[in-house]
């Protein structure tokens, strides 16, 4: 297991570890329902993606806990294969960019999110870098929301790149960025 520092007195140390995410999906979504601003619908239908996607014999995911045991923080992915839906949905935009080539032989970062009040410690980042950290892909992809944000930033200094922009997902009400990067991810002090 991987530690992160706390950031004060209100993100103490956690730890990064594998997680069984089917078990603790309710956990994972209500992190989250506040990192994102989802309502309880929303909740419901990507219960049943996050339980969906988790059946992939390859998916992989690591969350960050407390020293009680709570979960403030997860992450998970998959290797990426062009018949998935989040693949053909972005497949289009990328080959518009000439960066189609992204789709094969990469691990996607499905979700990545920290509880708010444990963000900035650190934490993201240890979760990324760790899950992809452990895969046999050269490369690594994931899709986020195209504005500027902390978490696009995170994903920049850890060597991603915009490969497409303006990607629009069937009933997302924003456009999101697709990003990659080769692996090993950048690490603090890298350029």
């Amino acid at each position: 297991m991987a530690a992160a520092p706390g950031g004060g007195p209100r993100t103490p140390s956690v730890r990064i570890g594998p997680i069984d995410l089917a078990a603790r999906v309710d956990e994972a979504l209500a992190v989250q329902a506040v990192a994102f601003g989802l309502g309880p619908e929303e909740i419901e239908v990507r219960r049943h993606i996050v339980l969906r996607h988790l059946d992939h014999p390859c998916a992989r995911a690591l969350g960050a806990m407390t020293p009680d045991g709570d979960l403030v923080g997860f992450v998970y992915g998959m290797p990426n294969e062009r018949g998935h839906w989040w693949s053909t949905v972005v497949e289009p935009y990328l080959r518009a960019t000439g960066s189609a080539g992204w789709l094969d032989d990469s691990f996607v970062i499905t979700e990545l999110h920290v509880h708010p009040e444990f963000q900035n410690a650190g934490i993201g980042r240890t979760l990324i870098t760790t899950i992809t950290d452990a895969v046999d892909q050269p490369r690594s992809i994931l899709s986020a929301i195209d504005t500027e944000s902390p978490a696009r930033g995170l994903y920049r200094s850890l060597g991603y790149r915009d490969l497409a922009r303006q990607v629009h997902f069937p009933s997302a009400p924003t456009p999101y960025a697709v990003m990659g990067a080769p692996l090993p991810l950048l690490r603090r002090g890298q350029a």
